[in-house]
């Protein structure tokens, strides 16, 4: 039970996820009133995305915090959930905030989408966040349709059957290569949009080109629209890759953004197979030449093409990923 005198109250609005109002909510803090006007008047559960968050160095940690939502809320109601900070004060594995929301599942038969780690670089840096094991979320969750996950650290998925997921998206700067290995083994026939973001070494992004070649052969992702291959260091051989894969056919919009793109691997985008059906190709954050870019475009005249953030390429420089630490 939440303790007396510290219910659940808002502390910021505004954001979106999903189209819906985003409602964080923390515990009442003895002595902090500074409100910004701010009604403790909760919305409609299924009408927002609600976001606990533990503040830094508050004095309820989040087993109390999630224990107020539950009791001022209609958890069969809720929608989406958002998990912030976690932690009061030291970073901590996810791990134990996880089971809580596992262990309360059946109280959530409308719950669609989670966002594990909604944590912004204010309040922890993606590859410092302490994460654990996923692969209970969406055993407990069998209707989750959206799953966003955000760092990289202790990351750990084992290969699942999913029959509903829509959406899958690892946010990471250092995304472990077991965790991508064990996307590539899921069963997701509903998916329709996956993104990976594989980071650096540096932060343990270990994955290789061979770890994503069933997800480009596309046989266990039947209804899959959009892929995202992003934040990489080998992001010339994922061009390279993608440039004969199978699931290409298929996609209505393609991303390999974000990381060190260059133009022998947008040279081997374009001299692959054709991509004029896709809708939209994001290669925002690259390191093009302006040549290779205009040439990108004169390819895909019909095609929504994001080329913004050209970085300087200066061969006695390092290239860097758009998210490492």
């Amino acid at each position: 039970m939440p303790p007396r005198g510290a219910p659940v109250f808002i502390t910021k609005l505004g954001d979106h996820f999903l189209q819906l109002p985003v409602v964080n909510l923390s515990l009442r803090e003895p002595g902090r009133h500074d409100r910004r006007g701010l009604t403790d008047e909760l919305p409609a559960a299924d009408a927002v995305a609600w976001r606990l968050s533990v503040g830094y160095g508050s004095k309820h940690g989040f087993d109390e915090l999630w224990s107020a939502f539950l009791d001022a809320v209609d958890p069969a109601a809720v929608r989406v959930l958002l998990i912030g900070p976690w932690w009061v004060r030291d970073y901590v594995p996810v791990r134990e905030t996880l089971e809580r929301v596992v262990a309360d599942a059946d109280r959530f038969p409308a719950l669609e989408a989670l966002f594990i780690a909604d944590v912004t670089s204010e309040d922890c840096e993606i590859s410092w966040l302490e994460m654990s094991d996923v692969t209970p979320v969406l055993k407990a969750f069998p209707q989750l349709t959206d799953l966003v996950v955000r760092g990289g650290n202790g990351l750990v998925l084992n290969p699942v059957q999913h029959g509903r997921l829509t959406t899958l998206r690892f946010e990471s700067g250092g995304l472990p290569d077991d965790v991508v290995r064990a996307v590539a083994a899921s069963e997701l026939p509903a998916l329709e949009r996956l993104e990976l973001w594989f980071g650096v070494d540096e932060y343990g992004g270990d994955a290789t080109i061979d770890d994503i070649a069933p997800i480009l052969a596309g046989t266990r992702l039947p209804s899959l629209r959009h892929l995202g291959l992003e934040n990489s260091e080998f992001q010339d051989e994922i061009a390279a890759a993608v440039a004969h894969a199978p699931v290409v056919p298929r996609l209505e919009s393609l991303s390999l953004a974000m990381g060190v793109l260059s133009d022998e691997g947008a040279a081997a985008l374009l001299e692959g197979q054709p991509l004029t059906h896709l809708k939209s190709l994001d290669l925002h954050h690259h390191y093009l030449t302006d040549a290779m870019q205009e040439r990108v475009r004169q390819a895909l005249p019909g095609v929504d093409v994001d080329l913004s953030e050209a970085e300087e390429d200066d061969e006695d420089e390092w290239r860097y990923v758009a998210v490492a630490e």
